[in-house]
């Protein structure tokens, strides 16, 4: 069998927040994957190195983890009042799948800077230029306000964000009316109700009922009691990830909870939604040590959160999510405002794995149903490398 040379592709390795993925300008791909479809997840898979049964990346630009294995095309948009669109696909690990159907929130920020950086958006002089993007996986408007200097976006500052190693300039992201409200009209939480009773197997949850809020936000998200399933919200990600059986308990949660959210038809269709919804466990403050021994007070927090994202456990928090705990904070009544200590709030800090972050978000009834206008939080982004990638010539 003959093989043909390799392709070389334009792309930049970018961080952002506490994920990195590859960007692409659409014009710079293959024209079979510039449209969706086959091709394109084949190449997105051949530039991580997906799928790997050894779970290891050697082979491709992925890192192994949910946060790693991602690509982003960014465009010009066509849409009035908005610079470009991005389109975010998470690229299964170990299994045969790109998932569309979500967003990052982390690597909004990449694709905020990457604008500019491609040309599509003027630097401009000095100061902060603002990036209007369309996110076209999820058909919402976020604003980047990225700073910039001598022509080029200012990469380097001392913005500290925990989960990440190296400060970098701050970029602060607004996320407008990041409520997804569906094709069938649904409010933000598609139950309708603040608060769920779910009906699961007794070999999960003692008693077979598990209190949940089920929001879509950002990103949906399944938020329960850390206390209901034997957790205090301290857990980093060794607790949940060395643990075979908890990942296990987490999926079989997250499919139940994606049947009521309306998601999925089946708990079976989980297994190719991997993506969305997310599942997070919930906790009132307290002492704890984070992943880089940092010990965090509980004055220091509102409340504890531990998302997995992929089926681990996040190192940090998904920018996405930090919509969802923001929006869920928001509204008296939730888990998440109620493991806050309840009532009216426009901002949370919460403790993650990594250490802690702030989200605000403005939260409004609108005949009867609640909703988020907006959800802002500062992140940063970084060029890692930028040149070509190659992919053997039979990935197309």
């Amino acid at each position: 069998m003959s093989h043909g040379p390799q392709i070389r592709i334009p792309a930049t390795y970018m961080r952002g927040g506490t994920s990195k993925g590859v960007f692409f300008r659409l014009e710079d791909l293959p024209e079979a994957a510039r449209v969706p479809g086959p091709a394109r997840d084949r190449l997105f898979q051949r530039v991580i190195g997906s799928p790997d049964a050894y779970a290891k990346h050697i082979d491709g630009m992925g890192g192994a983890t949910s946060s790693t294995s991602k690509c982003v095309m960014i465009s010009p948009s066509d849409r009035p009042d908005h610079d470009v669109d991005y389109l975010y696909g998470q690229v299964s690990i170990d299994t045969d799948f790109v998932d569309w159907s979500g967003n990052c929130g982390n690597l909004s920020t990449a694709a905020g800077a990457f604008a500019i950086h491609a040309g599509y958006v003027d630097a401009g002089p000095d100061g902060v230029r603002t990036v209007r993007i369309w996110q076209a996986n999820i058909g919402k408007t976020i604003i980047a306000h990225v700073p910039v200097s001598g022509g080029v976006v200012q990469e380097t500052g001392d913005f500290e964000l925990d989960g990440v190693t190296f400060p970098a300039a701050e970029i602060v992201l607004e996320f407008l009316d990041p409520a997804d409200e569906g094709e069938d009209g649904g409010a933000m939480f598609p139950t309708g109700n603040l608060v769920d009773e779910l009906d699961v197997p007794e070999e999960l949850v003692a008693g077979g009922k598990l209190k949940a809020t089920l929001i879509n936000a950002g990103i949906p998200t399944i938020f329960v009691n850390a206390a209901e399933l034997g957790y205090t919200g301290t857990e980093l990600q060794e607790a949940i990830n060395g643990d075979p059986a908890a990942l296990k308990r987490f999926e079989a949660l997250r499919a139940i909870g994606a049947v009521r959210m309306g998601l999925i038809e089946t708990l079976e269709g989980a297994a190719k939604r991997q993506h969305t919804p997310k599942i997070a466990f919930v906790a009132p403050p307290t002492d704890h040590v984070v992943s880089s021994g940092k010990r965090i007070g509980a004055g220091e927090v509102d409340l504890l959160v531990r998302a997995l994202s992929m089926g681990k456990l996040h190192h940090a928090m998904m920018g996405t999510a930090a919509v969802a705990i923001g929006a869920a904070s928001a509204v008296p009544g939730t888990l998440v405002n109620l493991a806050a200590g309840g009532g009216e709030r426009g901002a949370v800090r919460f403790g993650h794995p990594s250490g802690t972050l702030r989200v605000g978000a403005e939260a409004e009834q609108r005949e009867g149903d609640w909703t988020v206008v907006k959800a802002v939080m500062s992140r940063s982004a970084r060029r890692l490398m930028e040149g070509v990638v190659f992919v053997p010539g039979e990935t197309i």
